[in-house]
């Protein structure tokens, strides 16, 4: 396939592919058509023919060559199995879009700071594990890790210190930026204001500009409520932004589609293993009580899900928890 793509990528063995698709032609009349000398025409003929895509033969003093459908046939093929992946529906093409189009209207709404205070997203999530665990996933690092990043994105730095006036660090990168040489996708500080185990977790977290300055504040609130049936728990996130600066529009483009990515995550990993009572991995622990998990960590996973604003799938968006 690499030598069929390279040899037809030159626009003058391109245009003898198209003259040979309406019939064979011999070297000479190849290279009047193309305007080109026949030795230079030859030495194209030969590069197509080596990638496969032509073939010739003899016919007295004259060499004929003409046009080999299949490899270009597998290679329409090929192109069109890349397109249908690129549009499947609900995938991170189409969740890319998405967040281009709330880009540009959050980019054109910013005009002054505060523009976006008072905002608010709501987000409601059954999940299949009872509030002990889902509280666990809610404030200990190493299970934090696992979720708490929009799809594509993994866990970088990670502080959460569960109890009023905690401490909160939150980085993340690219999945796929193994070594850390990419910019880092997003950084954000917060403070724990009130943790009741099993019931209620609310913080306030702010996304970092490149300049270090705070971008908005999100206030963040999660209520948890056991199910009827006692196995389950009712998770209602409550989110409300103050103190929005005019950069920060790039941030808020992506709530709605990064923070449900995020929930859904949750989602998947408790429906995985509802019942895990077992200690999460190795995490340091200080003499506050607040875990920590260590820069680059690998912990966080993607998955491809919807959230309850809509039912797209995913994209790598800025985003907090």
């Amino acid at each position: 396939m690499d030598a069929l793509l390279t040899a037809l990528a030159d626009p003058a063995r391109w245009r003898l592919v198209t003259l040979l698709a309406e019939r064979p032609r011999p070297v000479g009349v190849l290279a009047q058509l193309t305007g080109a000398r026949q030795p230079q025409t030859t030495k194209h003929l030969q590069t197509l023919e080596r990638a496969g895509v032509v073939t010739s033969q003899r016919t007295g003093q004259r060499r004929i060559y003409a046009l080999r459908s299949p490899p270009l046939r597998d290679l329409a093929a090929a192109l069109g199995r890349l397109a249908d992946t690129a549009d499947q529906a609900g995938g991170p093409r189409e969740t890319y879009d998405r967040y281009g189009h709330s880009l540009h209207a959050e980019r054109l709404a910013a005009e002054e700071a505060g523009w976006a205070d008072g905002r608010s997203f709501r987000f409601l999530r059954p999940l299949t594990a009872r509030p002990e665990l889902v509280w666990r996933h809610l404030t200990e690092t190493a299970l934090l890790a696992r979720w708490w990043t929009p799809d594509d994105l993994r866990v970088s730095e990670l502080v959460f210190e569960a109890r009023p006036g905690g401490r909160i660090l939150h980085e993340y990168r690219d999945a796929e930026d193994a070594d850390g040489s990419d910019l880092v996708a997003g950084r954000a500080e917060g403070v724990v204001d009130d943790a009741r185990p099993g019931e209620r977790l609310a913080y306030r977290l702010s996304p970092l500009l490149p300049d270090g300055g705070l971008a908005f504040t999100a206030h963040v609130d999660l209520i948890l409520r056991p199910t009827d049936t006692g196995t389950g728990t009712d998770l209602d996130v409550h989110f409300r932004i103050t103190d929005s600066t005019v950069e920060s529009a790039d941030f808020i483009a992506g709530i709605e589609i990064g923070f449900g990515q995020s929930l859904d995550k949750l989602a998947a990993t408790l429906t995985a293993d509802p019942h895990d009572t077992g200690s999460t991995t190795p995490h340091d622990t200080d003499d506050t009580g607040s875990t920590t998990t260590p820069h680059d960590t690998d912990s966080a996973t993607t998955s491809h899900d919807t959230d309850s604003a809509d039912d797209t799938g995913s994209a790598t968006t800025r985003s907090t928890k």
